[in-house]
């Protein structure tokens, strides 16, 4: 569910082709043209970060089943979101998410609007792509990008075999006696926010089943490493104004910060001690993959809301289905 949350979930940040993304360059490493940032920019930012956190903490999903073998089969989505908060529009967005035979990419951005606006003005993009190996999705690029005003925030990586080998970050996370410190091992093992939005059901039934909640999700981020911790709670029969129609798995998520936060700051002990955060899942038609069509989080001034009004999948010939056509 990516660094949006009070941003738009959705559009594509630069080009994405089959292959890769033909804005920054990755190979050889990152883009050096970093705005030069101070360390205040980071505690001057605090709270608006931690307000994103709370929408999009839902949507930070990983595949974490140990299926093997299978193929993923190959589909497309084009989603539209509305954020809400205590019932007022903040927020829209869209997001586009593209699984092929061996290879997938997912791209988000998002702008604040409605009464948000009148107080602050962000949008942010974040996007990932990878390889399907043995019916896995394995990521090895992620970006991200807030702006809020005159400020940025930026994340960069560079994943492989589900650690992270390279990463950049502006400005970068600064050190303190009171945050937790990232290392090396918490790199590893791990999944970027994007990748992790895409929820795989195994086996070969029906994907709107309990299982597609019962799991415990590694997320790094660049800045934090965390856990999700997903449990069954019900069947939802949900409708878009365009698109899906039909069953959606809610999911209750709890958060459990690793590494890279403040144990004492006000927003991480809020979120641990929430146990209201619903994830609800709905499925890419051609694949098993499930993604958000609602997240809800219970903030200290209200119900924050995403919800999709456009869910529109299909699916996509496979490269063997389409040579024996």
């Amino acid at each position: 569910m990516p660094r949006q949350g009070l941003l738009e979930i959705g559009q594509r940040p630069a080009t994405w082709s089959r292959r890769g993304y033909s804005g920054q360059p990755w190979a050889g490493g990152f883009d050096k043209k970093w705005r030069k940032q101070g360390p205040g920019f980071v505690g001057s930012h605090r709270l608006t970060r931690h307000a994103i956190f709370l929408c999009v903490t839902a949507l930070a999903v990983t595949t974490a089943d140990a299926h093997r073998g299978r193929s993923l089969a190959q589909g497309k989505l084009d989603a539209r979101y509305t954020v809400t908060l205590s019932g007022l529009p903040i927020g829209q967005g869209a997001w586009i998410i593209d699984i092929g035979d061996d290879y997938f990419t997912a791209s988000a951005s998002g702008a604040t609007a409605g009464l948000l606006r009148v107080f602050a003005s962000g949008h942010g993009e974040s996007a990932a792509r990878g390889s399907i190996s043995s019916g896995q999705l394995v990521p090895s690029t992620y970006a991200s990008r807030i702006f809020t005003n005159d400020k940025s925030d930026e994340v960069r990586m560079v994943i492989s075999g589900g650690a992270v080998k390279e990463l950049a970050t502006n400005p970068p996370t600064v050190a303190s006696p009171d945050r937790v410190p990232v290392t090396d091992a918490h790199r590893r093992g791990v999944s970027d926010p994007m990748t992790a939005s895409l929820i795989r059901v195994p086996g070969s039934g029906d994907t709107l089943v309990p299982q597609a909640c019962q799991r415990t999700l590694s997320i790094f981020d660049g800045r934090m490493r965390y856990d999700l911790q997903l449990a069954f709670k019900r069947l939802e029969r949900v409708r878009t104004d365009r698109g899906y129609q039909g069953v959606a798995v809610v999911c209750a998520v709890r958060f459990a910060p690793i590494a890279g936060h403040v144990p004492e700051r006000y927003a991480i002990k809020y979120l641990v001690e929430l146990r209201d955060i619903e994830l609800w899942l709905a499925p890419i038609a051609g694949t098993r993959v499930m993604v958000a069509y609602r997240v809800s989080v219970p903030t200290p001034i209200g119900l924050g809301v995403m919800q999709a009004t456009q869910f529109v999948s299909m699916p996509q010939p496979s490269k063997a289905t389409a040579k024996t056509q």
